[in-house]
């Protein structure tokens, strides 16, 4: 394993939590543990994008993010965006408590979840990756 092409660094989120972000530089894969890494459910939000809960305490575990410097490139019309279709896929449940993280310090310094209003009565959650200022020395 080439240990060049990973950058690790620790940050503290905004409400106090410890993070670890490890970057891999050749596969570009980002993954962000929040407190320390133990098992846990792993949730597919993009087929790029991946959540790891602890169901007991309801907490966040990680966030995987591959293909993280595309995911966070800037286009003309401000940072790329993606439905969270996989969320369709997973018990009702389940989804509730997904979105309740996603919406909550830590994981929100990390994504941007928004909605598209497709009609007055179906939106679409959709995130973007918040590009990350820790990296840039990676």
């Amino acid at each position: 394993m080439d240990k060049t092409s990973f950058f690790e660094t620790e940050i503290t989120a905004t409400d106090g939590t410890p993070v670890r972000l490890v970057y891999d530089r050749k596969s570009d894969i980002l993954e962000i543990f929040f407190g320390k890494n133990k098992p846990g459910t792993g949730v597919e939000l993009t087929e790029h994008i991946i959540l790891r809960v602890d169901l007991q305490t309801r907490r966040p575990i990680s966030v995987t993010v591959l293909h993280f410097s595309i995911l966070t490139e800037l286009t003309e019309y401000g940072p790329r965006s993606y439905a969270l279709e996989k969320l369709n896929e997973v018990p009702e449940d389940l989804r509730e408590l997904v979105l309740h993280v996603l919406n909550t310090t830590p994981v929100r310094q990390f994504l941007k979840i928004t909605y598209f209003q497709v009609s007055p009565t179906e939106q679409i959650p959709i995130t973007y990756v918040e590009s990350q200022p820790a990296l840039n020395a990676a």
